[in-house]
């Protein structure tokens, strides 16, 4: 972990960029309202790290006088990075999960895995802009505004551009889910952020990578805290009571997730609408900007973890139901839901209808974490067939939907063994297998040298003798900083460009009479 001045300097980068020559470019003064007092950079050392180099892995520091330099790794790192991004232009189509991803996970391939860790990082972004301060009056809210979302997070060049944040109204009976201020004064008493959409920019290098232009939705989830699970009704009821346009009543969903995501608060400006609306409206107008663009060839991608996983599951799913992956002229977007230690999501009626629809999902799942394996502990798809046809119709009997890449945290040499539900299921943890995975019973060696210390920013994961501190992530200040007077106080923050869509009434008048659907 590099060592800080006096200065509050954000080191943050995203796995992709290259450590060495990114480092000394990203050294720059930050937002006094939300620097960081240390952050690890993602990329520590830049080689691979094996069994063998545990002990001098996360022990080696960036020396001041190497700023700036480029050794051979580094070389090598950006002509095996030049390598995947074509491979990723060429071949995104099974990336996203064309073929199911047969032959992508074992051994491992790794555009895959590098867009797993991106797809992951976009969802790890969710929290780390989220205030979880109750002692804040923008608990419950995105710390940042959504046009500076990734360069407020250290994430440099990142190639997409947020086009709206989502909110849902807290109530529901979630609980231990939604975070609230203590205070009577706050930007809202019924609302918390939930996640944003974001599209990719532009820029020709980042067209050049990715091989489309790529609409991502990114779904919060919970960190830690596990007591979400004993909220849920664990009961199932048909999607179409809750306004999805499913043909088939047998089609159910845990209601829980239904009512988070379709519920709204008229009397809130933030959960006026549902996220439900939020994501489908957004969807829509950029899907109509960018779908029939001439040589364009688009995605829609899901992503989540926890909570926010089945979230992901739910919208995907909903996007292609209500056919908004379908031009004016008739081209099929695909849709992928890429998710982390999510949760079951509906019944056997509901994944055989989201294979039906081209909905493409890929689970990633610590073994030992229990939230992977709730709802339905007993009656799921593991059961014997026979069983699970005869309890087919019972509303506790879930399905999981999609492929699942199971990793273990026991097989890293840098996390403890022990088995604690709540770091087994940590999505920072999750990354880290994922960078060191390489197929089953293949040896766990880092890929891109993503620094194991990020395990630690919000857990007490990594082995002691590293010597990262647990929960090493904190604002500067508490978010406090002195005004023109030398006050010390909360700074604004909500703008009103980060509220619902202006044309939001006419997209969702389009929506619900199919006539005027794309």
């Amino acid at each position: 972990m590099a060592t800080i001045p006096s200065h509050n300097f954000h080191l943050r980068l995203p796995h992709m960029i290259n450590q060495r020559t990114q480092y000394s470019l990203s050294l720059k003064p930050h937002f006094s309202h939300s620097t960081l007092i240390t952050f690890p950079t993602r990329a520590s050392p830049a080689r691979a790290m094996s069994t063998t180099d545990e002990e001098a892995s996360i022990s080696t520091r960036l020396e001041p006088e190497s700023y700036g330099l480029t050794t051979a790794e580094d070389i090598r790192r950006r002509d095996r990075e030049a390598k995947e991004s074509k491979r990723l232009r060429d071949t995104w189509r099974k990336i996203q999960g064309e073929d199911d991803w047969a032959g992508l996970m074992d051994p491992m391939d790794p555009v895959l895995r590098s867009e797993l860790i991106r797809y992951g990082e976009m969802a790890q972004a969710c929290y780390d802009a989220f205030d979880f301060d109750p002692f804040s009056r923008y608990c419950g809210s995105c710390r940042f505004t959504r046009r500076h979302l990734f360069d407020s997070l250290g994430i440099i060049d990142s190639g997409y551009e947020v086009a709206r944040y989502l909110y849902a109204t807290s109530n529901i009976n979630l609980p231990n889910f939604f975070s609230k201020s203590r205070w009577s004064k706050v930007w809202s008493k019924n609302a918390n952020w939930i996640g944003y959409v974001a599209v990719s920019d532009d820029d020709e290098a980042t067209r050049c990578r990715l091989g489309r232009r790529d609409i991502a939705i990114a779904w919060r989830g919970t960190v830690t805290r596990l007591e979400w699970i004993a909220d849920l009704k664990d009961f199932l009821k048909p999607v179409s009571g809750n306004g999805f346009r499913c043909p088939d009543p047998a089609v159910k969903a845990e209601s829980g997730f239904l009512d988070l995501y379709t519920d709204k608060d008229t009397c809130c400006n933030f959960s006026k609408f549902s996220a439900r609306e939020q994501v489908l409206t957004e969807v829509k107008r950029l899907v109509e900007r960018y779908g029939d663009e001439e040589g364009e060839e688009l995605s829609i991608t899901v992503t989540g973890h926890s909570l926010g996983g089945a979230l992901a599951v739910l919208s995907a799913y909903d996007v292609a139901e209500m056919g908004l992956n379908r031009t004016r002229k008739g081209k099929v977007i695909p849709v992928t839901a890429f998710t982390y230690g999510g949760p079951r999501v509906g019944n056997i009626r509901f994944k055989e209808r989201i294979e039906e629809l081209g909905v493409k999902v890929l689970r990633v799942v610590n073994e030992h974490d229990v939230v992977a394996k709730s709802p339905g502990l007993f009656l799921n798809e593991r059961a014997p067939q026979a069983l699970m046809k005869l309890a087919g119709g019972l509303p506790w009997c879930y399905s999981h939907v999609g492929e699942m890449l199971p990793l273990d945290h026991q097989k890293s040499p840098f996390l403890k063994p022990t088995v604690d539900l709540s770091t087994a299921h940590n999505l920072e943890a999750l990354l880290h297998l994922l960078d060191g995975y390489h197929g089953k019973g293949q040896r766990f060696v880092l890929s891109s040298g993503r620094d194991p210390a990020l395990v630690n920013k919000a857990s007490d994961f990594l082995k002691d003798h590293f010597m990262v501190p647990p929960y090493w992530r904190q604002d500067a200040n508490k978010g406090m900083v002195r005004n023109t007077d030398g006050r010390w106080i909360q700074p604004d923050r909500i703008r009103a460009d980060d509220h619902h869509a202006p044309d939001i009434l006419q997209l969702l008048t389009q929506l619900h009479h199919p006539s005027q659907l794309l």
